[in-house]
């Protein structure tokens, strides 16, 4: 929806398409309840390649799913399963992590629930919904003629009907998201435990509520933003402690409070022992009568409906292959992707790559040749690797590379008929007080956990004890100053 904004306001297209495969607006904040069925898992996860997937059909009158293949259904019962759960709240506050031309409700609390989440996307998108082909799934997409100089054929499906058509772009815009593949290491042992276990050992997408696992001796592997939040909820359920199973010192912080002995971290797990449900961690401790593991070990980047688009996009599922600026593919620049990066707020930055978009395919903007293009991405894997640091943006790098994509396209020459005097859509700029916000969300987020359920009434920094005037002030005096 971002890119739609960004777009009509260049006033240089003649036709733009947003196709959803959901039946509504919102992409991953439409929660899906107790529909966690779906045909991509499997014990280990570990191809990133996924499909093109048929959607569940949500009975209303049972908690049953049902994969519909295509035959003729109302779309609105339709659905993809979301990775949201029941009590997620967000890990940005909601001032950091809105959209620029839109306020977030001042009742909402400062880490907004999903709801609130979904509420806000849905009305940030009023505007653009005539555009929008709810219920059609891109199935294929791919070089018209073969050249890459070439318009792109797009194959899309209506999922109501199973009825399929071809429709001809200049431009491609791909935000699909990165939460759709899950990823299951293969661990020594964990096909002969699934099996003689099964429904034992599931992905942080299909949790959704902690008293699932009262009274079970539960593990959580990973320790990001989800391991880290679905521990604290389901350690203050589950028998204690909870294991806490990661390889490095989490940045996050969970919900609830996480000091009070209800989890105990341990290492990675080396092996899974089919004998009295048992596993091995790194240390060589083993501990037996495990009832449930909950990977929270993320996900793959996927497009099934690129497959035939060559140079490969995908190799490992690490990240995206052939990008520039983590935007454009650069063999065929027309192709582009949106917020592919992690550790980063993804909103405003939708916004901001979304600016530079919307200029280069209206014209207002060159890209470098494609050897210069090519150098960038091989200047980045020299810096991080060919691996999952590729699309990682670690403060203040998430900062810098949305200010310097802010930049970029106000760098555009106006055009006369465009708003801000033909400059056209402003992007969003990050000063120093979301900088300063952005650096200390982690001890924020830290903080507002541990007010427990009086967090619901907070909403604002300065109630959980962070001021940015406070921090100015300091600053000045550190530097021989006074404001």
């Amino acid at each position: 929806m971002a890119a739609a904004k960004y777009l009509l306001a260049e006033k240089a297209f003649d036709k733009i398409v947003l196709y959803e495969q959901r039946p509504r607006s919102g992409g991953i904040w439409s929660y899906t309840g107790d529909h966690t069925d779906e045909d991509i898992f499997t014990i280990p996860q570990t191809n990133p390649r996924g499909k093109n997937q048929y959607p569940i059909m949500a009975h209303k009158s049972s908690s049953q799913n049902k994969t519909i293949n295509g035959s003729a259904q109302d779309r609105k019962d339709l659905s993809f399963v979301s990775p949201m759960y029941e009590k997620l709240e967000t890990n940005i506050p909601r001032g950091l992590m809105g959209f620029q031309d839109l306020d977030w409700p001042q009742d909402s609390q400062l880490f907004p629930t999903h709801n609130t989440v979904l509420k806000y996307i849905d009305d940030y998108g009023r505007d653009v919904q005539h555009l929008v082909q709810y219920g059609t799934q891109v199935v294929n997409a791919e070089p018209a003629s073969g050249a890459y100089d070439s318009s792109w054929r797009v194959r899309v499906r209506q999922l109501g009907s199973g009825k399929e058509t071809e429709h001809d772009f200049d431009a491609l815009i791909v935000a699909n998201g990165h939460f759709i593949v899950p990823f299951v290491p293969d661990i020594e042992g964990i096909r002969e435990w699934d099996a003689k276990y099964p429904n034992r050992l599931s992905h942080s997408k299909y949790y959704r509520r902690p008293e699932n696992y009262r009274g079970q001796k539960a593990i959580v592997i990973g320790n990001s933003a989800s391991g880290a939040d679905i521990s604290a909820q389901v350690a203050s359920h589950c028998q204690t402690p909870l294991l806490w199973s990661s390889k490095s010192v989490s940045m996050f912080s969970a919900t609830h409070a996480s000091g009070d002995g209800k989890r105990r971290e341990v290492p990675q797990i080396r092996r899974f022992i089919a004998d009295n449900r048992s596993v091995e961690f790194d240390d060589g401790t083993i501990e037996s009568d495990i009832d449930a593991v909950i990977f929270a070990t993320g996900y793959f980047y996927s497009f099934p409906f690129l497959e035939n688009v060559m140079p490969a996009l995908i190799k490992d599922g690490s990240h995206v292959q052939h990008t520039y600026q983590h935007l454009f593919y650069a063999p065929q620049p027309m192709l582009s992707f949106l917020t592919l990066n992690q550790r980063v707020i993804p909103f405003p930055l939708a916004e901001a790559q979304s600016s530079v978009l919307a200029r280069v395919y209206s014209g207002r903007l060159s890209l470098p040749s494609h050897d210069e293009m090519q150098k960038w991405e091989q200047d980045v894997v020299a810096e991080v690797g060919d691996g999952r640091n590729f699309h990682l943006l670690p403060f203040p790098k998430d900062g810098n590379y949305m200010n310097g994509l802010s930049h970029w396209a106000l760098s555009a020459p106006p055009k006369e008929g465009l708003e801000n005097d033909g400059k056209g859509k402003v992007p969003p700029i990050w000063g120093e007080c979301e900088f300063w916000c952005r650096e200390n969300f982690p001890a924020i987020r830290r903080a507002f956990g541990g007010f427990g359920e009086k967090r619901h009434e907070i909403k604002s920094v300065e109630e959980v004890g962070f001021s940015f005037e406070d921090f100015k002030n300091e600053k000045a005096k550190s530097e021989g100053k006074m404001i």
